[in-house]
């Protein structure tokens, strides 16, 4: 399935493919205090549909999270890093993704704040 995804104000929007199941809600001190919940896709299956000047970048704690963030409004709808086997991947805010039913999504805690 394919799912179209954007910023609060609309500068960043992108597509996502693929079959949204569980989603991970961490607990570090960054994704607790946005409240995200995200879906992990590879590299190939994000496609950013609007133009690249409006995204900012944060980095914190070992640097190896790009989480991009509108410039604009402020809104996070994914962040960019490489998983344990080396490929390239989109952690996608499915708080972001339209439409999606938030509350029939299965969430898998991750105990990010003890890392």
């Amino acid at each position: 399935m394919k799912y179209q995804g954007s910023c609060h104000c609309g500068r960043i929007a992108f597509e996502v493919e693929g079959e949204l199941g569980d989603v991970m809600e961490c607990n570090c001190s960054h994704c607790q205090r946005k409240g995200f919940l995200l879906w992990f896709v590879g590299r190939d299956q994000f496609r950013l549909t609007t133009p690249e000047d409006q995204i900012a970048t944060y980095l914190f704690n070992k640097h190896v999270i790009r989480h991009r963030f509108c410039a604009n409004c402020g809104t996070q709808p994914f962040g960019e890093g490489v998983d344990p086997q080396g490929r390239e991947v989109r952690a996608v805010n499915v708080r972001c993704l339209d439409p999606v039913d938030l509350a029939a999504l299965r969430r898998i805690p991750f105990d990010g704040r003890s890392l």
